[in-house]
């Protein structure tokens, strides 16, 4: 059965070729476990020893590699060389070839909009490397390219710059935005120079601006398909309103300080009257209070109700110390107790719903009752398990006032301060401070107040001044999501999200909010394309007006809103049945998440983009803004999928930000700081190579630690280069290469090893892995070339004749190497990989690698069987090695014991005479030379190393299978160290060894 088994192997062996006698499994094996490249060091970028101690004649004969390439660049070389490059091999052009030339598929990343209001920053870099690396990929494949840079910018932060300490006082609109378009430009002027020189890959003349008439006018067009749809109205209810910036504010436009300090109250409301069910019970023990808890005080004087949970059960308490009765949740009894330092004695337990009829007497206005109400958003975490409600300044309090109509009276101004109506007493205090103590004072004097304590919490505050804001009822304009949530999360649902979990969130957005704000109270911004009557405020809006609109901003730009005169903003056919006179035009902006997410709209038309690429802030801003209008319109998303990463904070693990004056300048990461010695210049590529290394699932980091690393791993990765390009002096592919049915089995190993190199790269890319990219990069260079194939092929590579079969086949194989590698770092240091191809052979003048694809490995390279064999003379001499540690395994001669099986049958396929000092298992083993048999001699020297191990193989799916067991001695060599290879193979100290002799002969 075994000679079956070996005859069927021999058999299959032969279709290898002519030049390979056995060798070609079926399939891969389940290998071993040790390493191929045990106590085998990186030495390519060292001199090998033949030309360190060669001497006479033969010092000469020995191919040293031999390149111009640098391995290291540094200071004004590397700056220099990086801008020669972008030159010379067109990437200022390469967009737009890449866009002209055929193509089956085209790779759409839409870019999200940058702000246009400050200098680049390496927020900057993350964002727009991290995108070009995809997309230098997907065209490296083969993929047209479509990505236009876009600017955000409208906004108050561009208005609050460009004014400065002018504020908007004595300016007309058209004033300020001639200044906020100033601003913007030279903004858009100086990210866009650092854009290009991080090497990214675009048309920069033909980008996107959202101030940009045609832009606005593509904006304007998904205004009307909602309005006329009845998702965009107007409306009077409460929305988050800045008073630093007098302003209306959109959920994605809010930061929570999770430290904010609040002054929290408790306070009671006196019944006056009871409900039915608790008069019944209780009604002859005397005076009852509701007790409420708050964080924000200030809202009691707009107080409209008390709300209750109608299905949780309520408790009237006796307090010990004073004998107070409270009404309050029963399950916030104990705590309460704890909290108030006195006992709570229940008198009597109600269910939520015997609550109703309940009527209350306001603390601070007399005479004013508010109601008892049912609401299912109170909870029982915190508080009493009783709300206070004041609708004008909540956006929950406000769904109980519609329910039940009750009033929603502004008591608060645009400056956040108390208006008249909330009384002389708090008249013009800021509510969230001087009005905020003296309501508590007023509640102290009235007796209703029963403790206050500081609450930190957190709270929402002006992204832009960093400032708290609060809720006040506003008559602004609103999107309708209450309306697009379900088709929203039905298109979400086939779209891909990465990382995955962020699902979760993108999701728990929609269900935030009801709706969107989408009025501003600016100047610079795209104006709301609607008119009111001067006597009664009805706005004037519908399809005639909003197109008649469009086009003129199509035509004009949205400036002539303030420029042409109301009967030119005005179609005819409205003309003909409003008088002019009786209307004028709309102070109001859009939201610039509505600039931002219609963008869509104006860049990509009909198609949609293959992804969206940003940081997590954008999960409830430009992901969701583009989600809802997308959908609104075109009843699908705008991506087929999503990506995010997080943000950046320096090495002291503190989140980058400009008021802790930690912004790392990416300016002076590329060029060096005044001091090189503190801040060194480390070019373009280290910046990519450390957005490409960065996890950008967590915090992202930047320092002199990590630039540090980063630049030592280019410089590692350059040496490897260098000896690759320094061996393949004069060789040229096109010419010389070697079939690989033709060449040494370990370069046929090697093949192999570089197209599963290349398939794990290509996977790496697709799924957006930039890191685990150079992982495997780096793996591959350590593992398998430093460690493994550079150290076996040194001998072949110097020593044998410059046109010899082993030769060839090695640079062969070192030729697919270069380039493999080299494209597969492209995509991340594309200054690098079109400077190696430059000195690469096998080029036509002017070639560029972002021209040439992707890596071009062949399936042939793939062979199952060989990796057998390889790998099992790996495992045999992992064992030698481990039986010599630190000792140099040529002085050594071997004999390999191997019982007759599939084993024996493949490393003899290495070596064709029982012994010999040049076989390929020889060179395997790097030894003097090596012997192979079935049985060790009985008459082995006293001073032989024995070792002994077993390989396992298996093939055809198991069908085949066969653990063998081999045995290796080691005895030191009694040949000479020949004086030109130093390999132990000559018969004297002064005389070559046969292969030398051949090498210069």
């Amino acid at each position: 059965m075994l000679l079956c088994r070996i005859s069927a192997v021999s058999q299959s062996v032969a279709r290898w070729g002519t030049s390979v006698r056995r060798g070609a499994l079926l399939h891969p094996a389940l290998s071993f476990n040790t390493s191929r490249c045990q106590n085998v060091s990186s030495t390519e970028g060292t001199v090998h020893p033949a030309a360190a101690q060669g001497a006479g004649p033969y010092r000469d004969s020995v191919l040293l590699p031999r390149t111009e390439f640098p391995m290291k660049l540094t200071g004004q070389n590397l700056i220099d060389r990086e801008v020669q490059i972008q030159q010379e091999c067109g990437f200022a052009e390469l967009y737009s070839w890449q866009r002209e030339r055929k193509a089956k598929k085209e790779y759409c990343l839409h870019d999200g909009p940058p702000y246009a209001n400050g200098d680049p920053h390496v927020g900057h870099a993350l964002n727009k490397i991290l995108k070009d690396i995809q997309n230098r990929f997907e065209m490296l494949r083969g993929k047209q390219v479509h990505y236009v840079p876009g600017w955000d910018c409208h906004g108050l932060p561009i208005e609050l710059k460009a004014l400065g300490e002018l504020g908007t006082s004595g300016l007309s609109p058209l004033q300020i935005r001639q200044k906020a378009r100033e601003f913007a430009e030279g903004a858009i002027a100086r990210q866009r120079a650092a854009f290009q020189r991080w090497g990214v890959m675009a048309d920069w003349d033909k980008c996107y601006y959202t101030f940009d008439g045609t832009y606005e006018a593509a904006q304007l067009k998904v205004f009307q398909d909602m309005h006329s749809k009845g998702l965009i109205y107007q409306d009077y209810k409460p929305v988050f309103w800045s008073p630093s910036s007098r302003t209306a504010l959109a959920e994605a436009e809010l930061e929570y300080n999770p430290q904010h300090v609040s002054k929290a109250i408790y306070a009671t409301f006196a019944l006056a009257t009871l409900p039915p069910k608790m008069a019944e019970a209780v009604g002859e023990l005397g005076s009852i209070s509701v007790l409420v808890w708050t964080t924000q005080p200030w809202t009691i004087p707009a107080n409209q109700a008390v709300c209750f949970m109608p299905n949780a059960q309520y408790s009237v308490v006796k307090r010990r110390d004073s004998s107070q009765l409270l009404l309050v949740a029963t399950e916030r009894v104990s705590s309460l107790a704890t909290l108030l330092s006195t006992e709570l004695e229940s008198v009597g337990t109600f269910t939520g719903t015997e609550l109703e009829g309940g009527v209350c007497q306001h603390p601070t206005i007399p005479k004013k009752e508010v109601p008892l109400l049912p609401a299912n958003f109170v909870t029982m975490g915190k508080g009493t398990g009783l709300v206070h409600t004041a609708p004008a300044h909540g956006m929950e309090d406000y769904s109980v006032a519609s329910h039940f109509k009750l009033s929603v009276e502004c008591i608060v101004d645009e400056e956040g301060r108390f208006t008249e109506l909330a009384g002389p007493e708090l008249q013009s205090l800021s509510v969230m401070g001087e009005g905020n103590d003296t309501v508590i004072s007023m509640l102290k004097a009235v007796g209703s107040l029963v403790k206050e304590e500081e609450c930190v919490h957190s709270y929402p505050y002006d992204w832009r001044s960093k400032e708290p804001v609060v809720i006040r009822p506003s008559k602004q304009w609103f999107i309708d999501i209450a309306s697009l949530k379900d088709k929203a999360k039905e298109v979400l649902a086939k779209v891909r999200v990465i990382p995955e979990s962020a699902r979760g969130s993108l999701l728990a957005h929609l269900d935030r909010r009801p709706y969107w704000c989408i009025s501003r109270q600016r100047s610079w911004g795209v104006p709301i394309p609607v008119f009111y009557h001067k006597e009664t405020g009805e706005p004037l809006i519908n399809k005639h007006t909003v197109s008649h609109v469009t086009q003129l901003f199509s035509e004009k730009g949205s400036d002539c809103w303030w420029e042409l005169p109301l009967e030119s903003l005005l179609p005819p056919e409205v003309l003909k049945k409003v008088k002019v006179t009786d209307y004028e035009r709309g102070d109001d902006v859009l939201d610039i998440w509505f600039d931002s997410g219609t963008s869509w709209a104006a860049v990509l038309g009909d198609s949609r983009a293959d992804v969206y690429v940003e940081g997590k802030d954008q999960i409830g801003g430009w992901f969701q803004s583009s989600l809802l209008t997308s959908v609104a319109v075109q009843k699908r998303a705008p991506y087929k999928s999503v990506k995010y990463f997080l943000y950046l904070g320096v090495e002291k693990g503190e989140k980058m930000s400009k008021s802790l004056g930690n912004i790392v300048d990416p300016d002076t990461v590329i060029h060096g700081g005044e001091d090189p010695s503190v801040s060194p210049a480390y070019g373009v590529d280290v910046l990519r190579w450390w957005v490409a290394e960065s996890n950008v699932f967590s915090e992202v980091q930047i320092g002199p630690n990590v630039l540090n690393s980063a630049r030592d791993s280019i410089n590692k990765l350059r040496n490897t280069l260098k000896f690759l390009l320094g061996n393949l002096q004069g060789f040229d592919p096109r010419t010389q290469a070697v079939d690989p049915k033709e060449m040494h089995y370990i370069d046929q190993y090697l093949l192999h090893l570089l197209r599963n190199y290349s398939m794990k790269m290509t996977d790496a890319y697709n799924d957006f892995g930039a890191g685990r990219a150079i992982r495997l990069l780096q793996a591959f260079i350590t593992r398998d070339l430093s460690k493994f194939y550079f150290s076996i092929i040194k001998d072949r590579l110097y020593c044998d004749p410059e046109d010899s079969l082993g030769r060839r086949s090695c640079q062969t194989v070192l030729e697919e190497i270069l380039d493999g590698v080299t494209r597969s770092i492209a995509p991340i240091l594309p200054h690098l990989a079109e400077e190696v191809y430059l000195h690469a052979p096998g080029h036509n003048e002017g070639e560029t690698l972002f021209r040439s694809g992707w890596i071009k490995s062949s399936p042939v390279w793939r062979r199952p069987g060989l990796e057998e064999a390889v790998e099992g003379a790996c495992a045999i001499r992992d064992s030698f090695l481990s039986s010599i540690p630190g000792r140099n395994a040529a002085e050594y001669e071997l004999t390999i014991e191997i019982e007759p099986g599939l084993l024996f049958e493949l490393i003899e396929s290495l070596q064709d005479e029982p012994t010999s000092s040049s076989s390929q298992l020889t060179e395997l083993m790097m030894s003097s030379q090596t012997t192979l048999t079935s049985a060790l001699p009985r008459d082995l020297p006293a001073d032989a190393l024995i070792s002994n191990g077993s390989f396992l193989i298996n093939l055809e799916g198991g069908v085949i299978r066969e653990d063998s067991a081999y045995q290796v001695a080691a005895v030191p060599t009694s040949m000479a160290r020949c004086p030109r290879c130093r390999r132990y193979t000559s018969s004297s100290p002064d005389c070559p060894c046969p292969q030398s002799h051949g090498g210069f002969y």
